[in-house]
């Protein structure tokens, strides 16, 4: 019965606060784009600048996972089981490398792709 209270209790409070900020934006008469400042007008501007965003946080992460990769590898010492382990993270690693990087570059080409249909 917990449950339900607390599920009933977390929908009202959500439609209450959706209903008040709808609201708010009807009562200014119109709603501007919070984006338009950054130049990001179109939804494919948006997806390559979260992506590029991505990537650059992505980077660094991925070249400490690097590091960690090659410190696994120097703590194993020849230990097979060791070296098993290390094996699997550093082809982790490069799984994650190659799936982030080629998210970015075929975002990137089918956004230039369509800007060239578009013909902006």
């Amino acid at each position: 019965m917990k449950f339900f209270k607390d599920t009933h209790r977390f929908l009202s409070t959500f439609f209450l606060s959706y209903l008040l900020l709808v609201s708010q934006v009807f009562a200014q008469g119109s709603f501007t784009n919070p984006l338009e400042k950054g130049g990001i007008n179109k939804i494919p501007d948006f997806i390559a600048t979260a992506l590029k965003i991505m990537v650059e946080v992505a980077l660094p992460v991925i070249t400490l996972f690097f590091v960690y990769s090659g410190f696994l590898f120097i703590k194993a010492q020849g230990k097979p089981t060791e070296l098993t382990t290390a094996k699997k993270n550093f082809v982790y690693v490069v799984i994650g490398a190659l799936l982030i990087l080629g998210a970015w570059v075929i975002a990137t080409m089918i956004g230039g792709t369509v800007s060239q249909i578009v013909g902006n």
